[in-house]
Order: structure tokens, then sequence, then C-alpha cells
């Protein structure tokens, strides 16, 4: 509650991985968001997977791109990894 992006992002991911605390996907998508509103490229990353996912929510391709690539410009090597894995998969489309 007192804006430190790092502590967001571990009780993002103590709630989604059920670590001390119930699992609870709404709870962390909540503080991932805190903290990456902040620039933080782990919870950047973090959403991203949730997103790709479908963890607590719709599956959506494009935000998890979204939340990679942001996270990609903070130097985070995963994100960059699985921006373009996205990028290069067939993912079905409305068209398909």
């Amino acid at each position: 509650d007192q804006g430190h992006a790092y502590a967001q992002n571990n009780l993002g991911v103590m709630y989604a991985n059920g670590q001390g605390l119930p699992q609870d996907y709404a709870a962390a998508m909540s503080w991932y968001r805190k903290a990456a509103d902040q620039g933080d490229d782990a919870a950047q990353f973090n959403l991203g997977v949730m997103y790709e996912k479908g963890q607590g929510l719709p599956q959506d391709y494009v935000l998890a791109h979204m939340w990679f690539s942001l996270a990609a410009s903070g130097s985070n090597e995963d994100a960059v990894k699985q921006r373009d894995t996205i990028a290069n998969s067939s993912v079905p489309t409305l068209t398909d």
C-alpha cells in the first residue's frame, strides 16, 4: 500500500502461487498492476504471463504481447522471448 513496486510485485507472486496466502488470481493481478504502472518490468512480465495463460481472466494474446513488450523495454530478457514467441505463433483469429 506504500507504493513500493518491488514489494507489490512480490505480493502478486505470493497470491498467484498461493505462497503463504490463498491462491487468488484477482489479487495477484491487482498487485502486479500497481507495480507495473510504476514501470516494474517483473510485474509487467507477470501480467503478460497471466494474460497469455488466461489465469483468472480470459486469455488475451494481444494484452500479453503488450505487457511483454513493456517489460522488454525495461531489458527483461524473458519478456523479449515471450513477446517474440507470441508474435510468431499461430494464434487463432476471428477469421480462422
